[in-house]
């Protein structure tokens, strides 16, 4: 029996050597034989049969029967990789009895009979000889099996990291051959080039294409037909959503005292609608600490319409921050000292606190659905209008009132119950069909899981920085993808959807309705989000909103991306690149939604001037011409290096064998939000001692807390111990990668009444963020706070957090859980 030399010594050869009661005799010799095929004694062979009758044989020698021997030859050339072990059994019925060959390595007895019918003598000599062979096969298995172990173990192994260039998994797995992580780096770059780029922008530039609008129609159709054009699998998605656009005959108006009365052509969508007069009261940019600050002053608030800035955040948040205080109107409008885009310029957007179509929260705006009629909890009940600069400034300079805080900007003062100020809007609500379309380049693994890259479509006017370049960026990603799999040969293990999605100027409405009408298989099955909106804004900065699961897959693209002869990192990132690239991400922005609505880790980034934004975002001048002014007329390359940063981290996520998600990012956040609210309560506990009792401890929470760190710690563990060659590991691991972000949202919340459930990225009281604000407002003795509600959200976060580090863990026998 010949054991291959690249081959571990089968166990059961030496469980059946070392089981026989005793061996006999042995002879050994060297030759040399020639590699062949070894084998696997757990499966049916001749070999097992010489084996049974080995151990027959050796039986019948040691029961007494005669006539019977036993030899084994233990064959080892030294001389290379050819090293082999030979082992011969025979018996009294075997063939080789009659050779002539055997006589010559033997001795005869002093009788001289043949050896091999002399019956075996038990003697203390001979029990000596046959241990001490024993003993030497022993070691010789040992130190076999011990080599081929170690050749094993320092094999490679594939990785989560940059893996050899088409290393073929092996065969019984089916795994698509890896392509070397350079060379993937090297055809993107090949593919995707500004010239390219630059030829879309002209295709898909329109004058106008508001969502479900015919140009908005058109654009759809040209980018499913591209995608068709590239032999990608394609498909629409259909949506009626209902919106407010101005008024079709007529307009809104606001009127200051007795001057005549303003007529701006900008509109809020979804304001609420009516006709109310109140003080006017200037309030900075509509943040809850610039209110805050009035209420300081002990200026009466109720009823007034508040006069605030645009910028900061988001034209929703205003609204919903001024009917907090009970405001019944809000103007929003430019300031000279942000905006420098002339001062009759009209602005445009939405005032929905939330995303997605209003009037079917939570659920999807398909024909077919027959849900009773109900609206989002964020929509405003009160009136909101845009007005120009020019409009603003004689307004505020005829204020009155007393002067402004300290820190705000101006020489006008806040404003008197005197200076009233009549608000009209008449928005009206109208029904749109909106065409989202996809294509799809599939994994040839696990087809099923998906990353997906998306821009909107539509824009107020020309929309050149807010749509243009993103969807001439998606279209060429495709391409060079689709190209890179059929002629370079990439094959991706997971799939990647690209999407171009309408209605986002109305608040991510196309996408958000995506998400609501196939959320089950969505929150499953997409493992990333990358949003291409607004991705050229300026050349002198780069920003990035995301996940904390996609920081270190952000870093090494920061690191492989280059513009101008430069690596992103090195241009932007500086000394610490998250403090100086990664900013929070708005409400307003695409992939919020994918984030805290539906749990898939997210990114959005782009391209900006630094302090000096682009200020044409939702206006009628967001142009080519004024893009071009903004960055040098860099556009093209600009683009093309934005492209280059998705398509790195998409092709990523598709290549290697394990999602590259940091799940150590969120166990910082976790445990700087938990120490914060520790601190709070405890010092809510000594300063108000009747809202919080002594019995309320954050015990359990910071158990949570480490039950997500050992939890993520455990994954890691279990990577490193894995056989990543295995098709089915990496998908048990990756699956569990993925439910983390899922399993931050909060199953106690209604998607309806509050839709961002992520208890770390969310809004609303079920946040760790909001949990904290909530202490603040116990230990300053707040009317509004109370003591009961806070315990119910604080049992309720706790437990969420306990339940994600639960599904990390895996197996419901591996779970860490001493709450």
């Amino acid at each position: 029996m010949l054991l291959p030399p690249q081959a571990p010594t089968c166990p059961c050869v030496i469980s059946h050597i070392l089981s026989s009661p005793c061996l006999s005799h042995f002879t050994f010799h060297s030759a040399k034989t020639e590699h062949h095929r070894g084998f696997c004694c757990h499966t049916s062979s001749p070999k097992e049969e010489t084996m049974d009758q080995a151990r027959s044989t050796i039986s019948k020698i040691f029961n007494g029967e005669p006539h019977s021997y036993t030899r084994f030859n233990l064959t080892q050339n030294m001389e290379g990789d050819n090293s082999q072990v030979e082992m011969k059994l025979s018996s009294e019925v075997d063939e080789e009895v009659g050779g002539n060959g055997v006589g010559d390595h033997l001795s005869h007895n002093s009788n001289g009979k043949p050896y091999m019918v002399q019956k075996l003598k038990r003697t203390p000599k001979s029990l000596c000889f046959m241990a001490a062979v024993t003993l030497l096969i022993f070691i010789i298995g040992f130190l076999v099996g011990y080599t081929a172990h170690r050749r094993k173990e320092t094999s490679p192994v594939c990785s989560a990291s940059v893996l050899p260039f088409e290393r073929a998994v092996a065969p019984e797995t089916g795994a698509a051959p890896l392509m070397d992580w350079d060379k993937v780096k090297s055809l993107l770059n090949q593919r995707l080039t500004a010239a390219k780029i630059e030829t879309a922008f002209s295709e898909f530039s329109k004058p106008s294409h508001r969502a479900g609008s015919p140009e908005d129609d058109y654009l759809g159709n040209k980018v499913l037909q591209r995608f068709k054009d590239y032999g990608m699998n394609t498909w629409n998605d259909e949506h009626f959503v209902k919106v407010q656009d101005p008024p079709a005959s007529g307009s809104n108006r606001i009127i200051y005292k007795n001057d005549p009365e303003e007529r701006p052509k900008g509109f809020l969508s979804y304001s609420g609608n009516g006709s109310v007069k109140g003080a006017a009261l200037y309030a900075c940019y509509g943040q809850e600490s610039d209110f805050r600050l009035l209420r300081d002053k002990n200026i009466n608030m109720n009823g007034r319409v508040m006069l605030v800035r645009a910028g900061k955040i988001s034209f929703a948040e205003k609204v919903a921050n001024a009917a907090k205080v009970n405001a019944s109107a809000v103007l929003i409008y430019p300031d000279p000292a942000d905006y420098s885009i002339g001062e009759t310029t009209d602005l445009y957007g939405h005032v929905h606190l939330g995303s997605g179509d209003p009037y079917t929260p939570g659920f999807p705006s398909f024909n077919h659905t027959q849900f009773p009629p109900v609206e989002s909890s964020g929509l405003p009940k009160i009136p909101a209008q845009t007005i120009t600069s020019a409009m603003a400034t004689k307004i505020l300079w005829k204020l009155g009132g007393q002067s402004l805080p300290e820190g705000w900007e101006g020489f006008h003062k806040l404003g008197n119950e005197n200076d009233t100020i009549s608000v009209e809007v008449n928005n009206f609500l109208t029904e749109k069909k909106i065409n989202n379309v996809f294509g799809v380049v599939k994994g040839l693994v696990d087809a099923d899981r998906y990353v997906v890259i998306g821009a909107q479509r539509d824009a107020w006017g020309p929309g050149f920085a807010a749509s243009t370049v993103g969807t001439s960026v998606l279209v060429e990603l495709a391409r060079s993808v689709s190209d890179m799999v059929e002629h370079d040969g990439f094959k991706p293990r997971r799939s990647i959807v690209f999407a171009s999605w309408s209605a986002g100027e109305y608040g991510s409405v196309g996408a958000t309705e995506w998400l609501e009408g196939y959320l089950s298989s969505l929150g499953m099955k997409a493992f990333s989000y990358i949003n291409l909106d607004g991705i050229v804004t300026g050349r002198n900065g780069f920003k990035v909103a995301a996940s904390p699961l996609m920081h270190t897959l952000i870093e090494k693209a920061l690191n492989e991306v280059y513009y101008e002869d430069k690596s992103l990192s090195s241009q932007f990132a500086k000394s610490d690149w998250e403090s100086n690239i990664l900013e929070p991400m708005q409400m307003d922005n695409t992939a919020y939604p994918f984030l805290a609505f539906s749990g898939i880790p997210s990114m959005s980034f782009r391209f900006t001037s630094g302090r000096s934004s682009y200020q044409y975002l939702g206006t009628l001048l967001d142009t080519q011409e004024k893009l071009n002014a903004a960055t040098s007329s860099q556009v093209p390359q600009l683009a093309a290096a934005a492209g280059r940063f998705a398509g790195s981290i998409a092709l990523r996520l598709v290549h290697d064998h394990l999602l590259q998600m940091n799940l150590r990012k969120y166990d910082k956040v976790i445990r700087f939000n938990v120490a914060k609210i520790n601190a709070k309560i405890k010092a809510v506990q000594r300063m108000q001692p009747q809202m919080l009792p002594k019995a309320l401890t954050v015990q359990w929470l910071i158990s949570a807390s480490g039950s997500y760190g050992r939890a993520s710690r455990s994954l890691e563990t279990d990577v490193q111990n894995s056989n990543l060659d295995d098709i089915e590991t990496c998908r048990i691991i990756n699956d569990r990668i993925m439910s983390v972000e899922r399993n931050f949202l909060s199953p106690y919340i209604s998607p309806r009444e509050i839709p961002f459930r992520h208890i770390l990225m969310g809004t609303g009281s079920h946040t760790l963020q909001a949990l904290s604000n909530h202490l603040d407002a116990l230990k300053a003795d707040n009317p509004e706070a109370d003591a009961d509600l806070f315990r119910h959200q604080f049992a309720l976060a706790t437990w969420t957090l306990q339940g994600c580090a639960n599904s990390l863990a895996g197996d419901i026998w591996s779970l860490d859980n001493e709450i």
